[in-house]
């Protein structure tokens, strides 16, 4: 059946035809490799990878043969199960606030728990976050994720219809990058603030030097916990996710992604003290924090999740995963600086994209300045000659050959030429 065959069926059943997720024109049936197809038969060199988790490419043979191992034994319990276990084991040795995991199925549920965990530790109700950092689809995250119109710092902007006036007057927000300015919300409302959440690669933009590091202090000047979403870094940057990278370690950090090897699986990780509010024996039934999830933890993503993470040990994952990104910057650079297109190349090796400006890009509102029908031009002629990707990101994986690259060359050129017609 086509494309436009699936789409009319889905169009019936679902709310604007999709999930919510992607282009609802689009229907995969299949991924091998670093390379997708559609229902209509076309062949893409896969830079979405399912947003991020495929980290490996789809189908790697080792986890398959995992997956494949567990399936017959059991595919959920409700119950702790050794792989869960030996899972959190793992995670805890690589990740440097890992104390202590508690699994969930999203990220977005691991965010949200997060910051229930920080409220329950301090015993205060103010969340800060960043002007457009993406934590999940919770009420909190929900705020100035991508807004359209301006306010004054920290007030927040709901980005969604039914979210309640109280969450917002709960939520304060700052800009991105921006230390002065920090110091000075916190001197003013620090002894309100649970916690500070924040991506340590924010979207795409990287903190600049010396950013993280003053959050850090901060949030320990203030009693306040630090939270790292790592669901899209977390063992993408490095092994240890972005707190190994960047050199600074967290409180508290949520993982998802990678570390289910392609199935839904998420977490939250940190110091021990503050994980103690999940169990009711240690802090009591007023400062418990109930969690319940009927396919947390289960143990088909927990076997895929662990062999992804053997493999990405293995000597030369990492390198090989940076060289494979650092060809695709080398590959947007010269075609878009041989035309002579004003652009930046905003993110890292593991995860960016071009951002259509003459200006350096520090924070959400130096994106706005980027010419977006461009963007929507260049990625349009990107599809059509054969590549996927998101609208805003570029996700490398470890499984591009030298074949996938020159696809994606090809791509880029006829993307740019489309820009100067």
């Amino acid at each position: 059946m086509s494309n436009a065959a699936w789409a009319e069926r889905a169009r019936a059943v679902l709310p604007a035809g999709g999930f919510g997720n992607f282009d609802a024109a689009v229907f995969l049936k299949e991924g091998r490799g670093a390379r997708v197809w559609d229902e209509d038969g076309r062949q893409f060199v896969d830079l979405l990878i399912g947003s991020g988790p495929m980290l490996l490419g789809h189908g790697h043979p080792e986890v398959l043969e995992a997956v494949a191992e567990q399936v017959p034994r059991g595919l959920t319990f409700f119950t702790n199960n050794a792989p869960a276990i030996e899972l959190a084991e793992e995670i805890a040795r690589a990740v440097p606030c890992a104390e202590q995991v508690r699994f969930l199925c999203t990220g977005g549920e691991a965010d949200m728990y997060a910051m229930r965990l920080a409220r329950a530790f301090t015993g205060r109700e103010k969340i800060l976050k960043f002007e457009g950092g993406y934590h999940g689809m919770s009420a909190e995250a929900q705020m100035s994720l991508a807004p359209t119109r301006f306010v004054n710092f920290p007030e927040a902007v709901p980005d969604s219809a039914g979210i309640p006036e109280g969450v917002r007057n709960a939520m304060l927000v700052a800009p991105f990058n921006d230390v002065a300015f920090l110091e000075s919300l916190l001197a003013e409302h620090g002894p309100e603030i649970a916690a500070i959440i924040v991506e340590p690669l924010q979207r795409l933009i990287p903190p600049q030097e010396g950013f993280l590091e003053a959050v850090r202090a901060l949030c320990d000047r203030h009693g306040i916990v630090l939270i790292f979403d790592e669901v899209v870094t977390g063992f993408r940057l490095a092994y240890g996710g972005a707190q190994e990278a960047y050199g600074v370690t967290p409180d508290l950090c949520t993982l998802g992604k990678i570390i289910g090897g392609g199935f839904p699986l998420s977490a939250v990780a940190g110091k021990a003290a503050i994980m103690a509010h999940f169990d009711k024996d240690l802090v009591g039934a007023e400062r418990w924090l109930m969690m319940l999830g009927t396919l947390s933890g289960n143990p088909v993503a927990a076997v895929a999740g662990l062999k992804t993470m053997e493999i990405l040990r293995r000597p030369g994952s990492y390198d090989r995963l940076m060289a494979n990104g650092t060809a695709l910057m080398a590959i947007y650079a010269r075609h878009l600086d041989g035309a002579g297109i004003p652009h930046r190349l905003v993110g890292h090796p593991s995860l960016f994209d071009v951002v259509f400006t003459s200006r350096d890009v520090r924070d959400y509102r130096d994106t706005l300045t980027a010419d977006a029908a461009r963007a929507a031009t260049f990625n349009r002629v990107l599809h059509a000659h054969g590549v996927l990707k998101a609208p805003g990101k570029v996700y490398p994986s470890i499984a591009l050959t030298e074949d996938d690259l020159a696809v994606v060359d090809q791509a880029v050129a006829a993307a740019t030429r489309a820009l100067l017609a």
